[in-house]
């Protein structure tokens, strides 16, 4: 899977609320999917998929994937908004994985989008660095971006109200971020149909 040395099957970090990870899954064509998840605190961790989506499909047809954390935004961004696949599952900006069987426990839509939600059982993780985080208001303002872009097609949603908060997010990346951030800021503008006004992206 990866340089790191596998541990127990548990989680490879502490959860808490909801947080934001990178999910791999294998796709027919050998290669891996990778695409944003949000994953919910408990026992067992859950997560829900929204429309028909390779992550959906991947998870129902191999029963699981790989889960991992990045602090990488340009990486986080291409798996949030992009169609985005490897030939490996662990991204190299990967903190800690752990891979997981999918357990499909029920669906629903919401207005014309169909969700599955998922029980998440970890069957083998590791921790791939270990660092000292700063924290950077850029990483979050990309982070939230990257939700409001993806519901500018979603008929539910505001579109004015998403722009404008993408507007405000840019403003941060622009005070706040560093090389990456900005990177991750133009890669939002090219993936979508909202353009960044500043040129220094």
């Amino acid at each position: 899977m990866s340089a790191g040395e596998p541990t127990d099957a548990d989680w490879p970090l502490a959860l808490r609320g909801v947080t934001e990870s990178v999910v791999a899954t294998e796709g027919p064509n050998g290669r891996w999917n990778l695409a944003a998840l949000g994953l919910h605190a408990g026992d067992p961790v859950t997560a829900r998929t929204w429309g028909r989506t390779r992550t959906r499909l991947n998870f129902d047809r191999r029963g699981g994937g790989v889960v991992q954390f990045t602090r990488d935004p340009v990486d986080f961004t291409r798996a949030a908004l992009d169609v985005y696949e490897r030939q490996e599952p662990v991204l190299d900006s990967a903190r800690a994985w752990a891979r997981v069987e999918a357990e499909r426990v029920t669906t629903g839509d919401d207005g014309s989008t169909e969700w599955a939600d998922w029980r998440l059982h970890p069957v083998e993780s590791a921790v791939e660095s270990r660092s000292v985080e700063p924290v950077n208001r850029a990483f979050g303002a990309v982070v939230e971006a990257t939700v409001a872009a993806s519901r500018l097609d979603v008929p539910s949603y505001d579109e004015t109200t998403l722009r404008q908060r993408l507007s405000y997010f840019e403003a941060v990346v622009e005070r706040c971020g560093g090389k990456r951030e900005r990177e991750a800021m133009a890669l939002i503008g090219s993936l979508t149909d909202w353009k960044t006004e500043n040129e220094s992206f």
